[in-house]
């Protein structure tokens, strides 16, 4: 959503369906998706591999070696397809963070910190991180649920603190605000424009 209000036209692939999703959908693996597709239609790439090996609630429950690491096959099939391309995860995953965005930088009650390596090299300045006020928590997904078997009032505020209404619970927590992908999409602009993203 971030990408488009930013002025792309968007087209999300993903090896799992996903019926909320609101723009052209591919269900495909992604990997093999960027080793095979023709990519030339395409702007740039935004590539979000799983989190979960580098993930900070991971590492205090069990073994991350038993998730899939697939941040550094995915950076190397964007560097051969010659697109432009930006890689979001969690921080401390092992990659250049570029931009350093959470919910805080851009009113949003929600603590998440991603980061964004990018192949245009981006950068900026800004101020860190800091929830003046109590973060909604928007992780797992369990605890209470109504008869319709969604989590009882917390699915509201969770849309609210993420800036997405469109969403269920269990996406919701794998999800980054649509502000992030804006900001990141408009610093890709601006970079096209001034030559800086061949």
């Amino acid at each position: 959503m971030g990408y488009s209000r930013a002025g792309f036209e968007v087209v999300g692939v993903d090896i799992e369906p996903q019926p909320h999703y609101p723009f052209t959908f591919i269900q495909a693996d992604a990997m093999e998706f960027l080793a095979s597709a023709d990519l030339s239609p395409f702007t740039f790439i935004h590539a979000s591999p799983p989190c979960q090996a580098y993930s900070s609630i991971t590492h205090c429950q069990g073994d991350p070696g038993s998730h899939a690491d697939l941040l550094a096959p995915a950076r190397e099939l964007l560097e051969r397809s010659g697109s432009r391309w930006v890689i979001e995860n969690v921080p401390g995953a092992p990659m250049r963070a570029d931009f350093k965005l959470c919910g805080c930088m851009f009113g949003l009650s929600v603590q998440r910190e991603r980061w964004f390596e990018t192949s245009w090299h981006g950068f900026d300045l800004r101020p860190p991180c800091h929830h003046r006020a109590l973060a909604v928590g928007v992780y797992g997904y369990g605890g209470p649920r109504g008869s319709s078997g969604r989590l009882s009032g917390r699915l509201a505020s969770w849309r609210q603190a993420m800036g997405i209404d469109w969403m269920e619970a269990q996406e919701l927590t794998q999800a980054i605000p649509p502000a992030y992908t804006e900001y990141v999409g408009s610093a890709l602009l601006a970079a096209i424009e001034a030559g800086e993203a061949a």
